[in-house]
């Protein structure tokens, strides 16, 4: 049974109404002297706390996608050499549709080799009457790690939030694309690293992989990148590294934007695959990049924000800054930032357009 699968959580929850039972129905009916009943007792009791702590702890992992599988959990699926890994064969991709109105796939890149799931979620304008000539910019969702492409729809209510502010005119209608930032489990901030081709799995296997099945606008001016935590962290590093296939990217809460020793413990590549290192030897690159925090996030301190303004000084890269007064480091956060981000984000591509635009 899947870990994240609603039937395991209702499993639990069945097993510990079951415990609370039997311990209520058998307390004073075992048999023996006092020194069976009493044990017997305490375990009945041990089983009541461990089933409910099981209820809580799946509640929390389904709640903030901490943990996608039990290879995840237990550890067994990191460290695989991706050349071994099993699954489907190179660039091969069928999209399974969801009954939220996303379509996924489990997909492996012939850039990366890396496989991984990938989400896609196409606007109500992209099926309306006329529109089969018109192509949608993209945008692509970051999540944080531990997460899943899941956590965008669950904790993040998209693509809702996204519909709302379109509704309102505040915002283009994406093709959103919510990829694995961690294929096989192992956290790179999304670097390219001697074993594991991250960046180029998002920069070029997933984007090719949704240009060839959708109509899109090509690169760079119809594609950006949203992320959130470690996810924003690779929004605002990626645009550098692959100009000509990011126009922009909005990082909400991102990472320490000097690198994660924890990550990439080699200074030069943990240094290198950094967006204060980039945005310091960007030449003159056609990016822009939205950052955003509050004052009270620890995880993302505000001062971080105006020294990477100041860094991108002269370098040609668009930055835009946002500090909320308050917020912790959490969805209920950045749904706060939707609208500048979306706004300033549809300010930046290319809206939908018709035509026999050619793609990538």
């Amino acid at each position: 049974m899947e870990l994240t699968a609603a039937s395991f959580l209702v499993t639990l929850i069945v097993l510990t109404v079951l415990a609370v039972l039997a311990a209520l129905l058998l307390w004073n009916r075992i048999p023996g002297p006092g020194w069976v009943r009493w044990p017997a007792r305490l375990v009945m009791i041990g089983l009541c706390q461990l089933t409910a702590i099981c209820v809580v702890a799946t509640w929390i992992n389904d709640s903030y996608g901490l943990y996608s599988s039990w290879d995840d959990l237990l550890g067994t699926g990191a460290g695989q050499d991706p050349g071994s890994m099993t699954g489907p064969p190179v660039g091969r991709a069928t999209f399974t549709p969801g009954g939220d109105g996303t379509r996924t796939t489990y997909f492996r890149g012939s850039h990366s080799k890396l496989a991984g799931q990938v989400t896609v979620w196409t606007p109500p304008q992209y099926d309306a009457p006329g529109a089969d000539r018109t192509r949608f910019p993209v945008l692509m969702l970051l999540h944080g790690y531990p997460g899943t492409p899941r956590t965008w729809i669950d904790l993040g209510k998209m693509p809702g939030a996204l519909n709302d502010l379109v509704d309102l005119g505040a915002a283009h209608p994406f093709i959103l694309v919510i990829p694995e930032i961690d294929p096989g489990g192992v956290n790179t901030d999304c670097s390219n690293t001697p074993d594991r081709k991250v960046a180029d799995w998002l920069a070029k296997d997933v984007p090719d992989l949704v240009a060839r099945k959708f109509r899109t606008l090509p690169a760079p001016g119809g594609w950006g990148l949203m992320g959130v935590s470690t996810g924003g962290f690779c929004a605002a590093k990626l645009p550098l590294q692959y100009p000509k296939a990011f126009r922009a990217g909005a990082a909400l809460d991102p990472d320490p934007l000097t690198g994660d020793p924890e990550v990439l413990s080699d200074p030069v590549l943990r240094e290198h695959n950094s967006p204060m290192w980039l945005v310091e030897h960007a030449k003159k690159a056609d990016v822009g990049l939205f950052l955003a925090t509050s004052a009270q996030d620890k995880d993302s301190p505000p001062r971080q924000l105006a020294e990477f303004a100041r860094a991108a000084a002269g370098s040609g890269v668009s930055v835009k800054t946002l500090v909320r007064p308050a917020g912790g480091h959490n969805f209920q956060t950045w749904s706060g930032m939707y609208p500048d981000a979306l706004g300033w984000l549809s300010s930046r591509l290319t809206p939908p357009t018709q035509g026999r635009t050619a793609n990538r």
